[in-house]
């Protein structure tokens, strides 16, 4: 059986990145097919012993790091890429890898992070805090992300089977794509963290600072908590926005390496995160330290956040939410037991999630 293997692009690291690691080492002979790659990132990946084709973006102008300028190209990038030879072609998709052509001889199974949101669900937010409301680059972005929705629609066709990585993202494909799908939680290294029943008095929130990550809510609730201590890492457009705002109880320590995230997930009193996630793993690395979340009640996460037993769930993404919440967290902060949060974090281990992608295309691919 010959496989092909789709992602977005392949220029930075993160969740979806590390997904389509994990099911590539599943398949070692496979071909990789990415509208645009980096070699740093394919070699910390492990996949230089891939074949990997890019698509005509790669050769553009500035394309490894403003490829997201060339959005309108995508359809058509994708769609020039020449699967006819291949058994089974697996997706990893948040933008168009999912558009590839297939024939009738062909199964497309598709790991769907999420419909593209800045063409779906945040299309209003995007435009907005884009600040193309109007004007003619305003009319121009309208009528490129309008023909993107259709060109999703008619591309959700071509995939024979769905796999969401939330249940919260299978109700999304449901009602974008009318589709159904079979959740499999993606994998967390788990592996990584150590539970630590040694805790500093503070609190504790990481993320890249963009605007849907609200950390500037999480920093405004915590300046009407003078008595609390806020710490937090990432960087990102809005650092210097939110540092602004800051008070004296927050500390902003900006990008740190994982040794130094590592440490303060695991001697925090609770992990704070107030962003609407497809899935969250951070919120999950946190439990496998041991160490209580904090979060807004809405999408992923309420999936791997057990209330008042791993955390506690606020239900704005407002700084008043966000105080009432730590205030019920205080008052039972000594119910959480940290070797049971970590334990329950054990549940999406990058060996459950290998296992579990596993079986489940080993019995789409006796269907070939």
């Amino acid at each position: 059986m010959k496989v092909a293997l789709i992602q977005d692009w392949l220029t930075v690291i993160g969740g979806s990145e590390y997904v389509f690691k994990e099911i590539a080492s599943l398949y070692p002979d496979a071909d990789i097919y990415t509208l645009v790659a980096r070699d740093e990132t394919i070699k910390s990946l492990g996949l230089e012993n891939h074949k990997v084709t890019t698509s005509f973006i790669q050769n553009l102008p500035f394309a490894k790091t403003k490829y997201r300028n060339y959005l309108p190209l995508f359809p058509l990038a994708v769609e020039q890429f020449d699967l006819s030879s291949y058994d089974l072609i697996i997706s990893s998709s948040h933008a168009v890898a999912k558009g590839v052509l297939t024939h009738a001889g062909q199964v497309h199974v598709c790991y769907c992070h999420s419909p593209m949101r800045y063409a779906w669900d945040l299309y209003h937010q995007y435009i907005k805090e884009s600040g193309l409301n109007s004007g003619i680059k305003g009319f121009f972005a309208k009528v490129v992300l309008h023909r993107i929705r259709q060109w999703d629609i008619a591309s959700t066709n071509r995939v024979d089977y769905f796999i969401s990585n939330s249940n919260y993202i299978g109700r999304r494909i449901k009602k974008v794509y009318n589709r159904d799908s079979v959740t499999i939680y993606p994998n967390v290294a788990v592996q990584n963290f150590e539970v630590s029943l040694e805790r500093e008095d503070f609190y504790f929130t990481c993320s890249r600072m963009v605007p849907y990550k609200k950390i500037d809510v999480i920093v405004e609730a915590f300046n009407q908590m003078p008595d609390k201590k806020l710490i937090v890492i990432g960087d990102g457009p809005d650092f210097k926005k939110i540092k602004k705002i800051a008070g004296d109880n927050i500390i902003l320590m900006g990008y740190q390496p994982f040794e130094i995230l590592k440490q303060h997930l695991s001697k925090a009193k609770a992990f704070v995160f107030a962003a609407e996630e497809d899935f969250g793993i951070i919120p999950v690395e946190a439990q496998a330290c041991g160490t209580p979340v904090i979060a807004y009640g809405k999408g992923g996460v309420t999936e791997t956040v057990i209330q008042n037993k791993t955390g506690v769930y606020f239900n704005k993404q407002s700084p008043g939410s966000i105080v009432e919440a730590v205030n019920l967290f205080e008052k039972n902060s000594e119910k959480y037991d940290h070797a049971e949060i970590a334990k329950h974090a054990s549940r999406f281990s990058t060996q459950r999630f290998k296992t579990e992608i596993f079986n489940y295309l080993e019995i789409i691919s006796s269907k070939i």
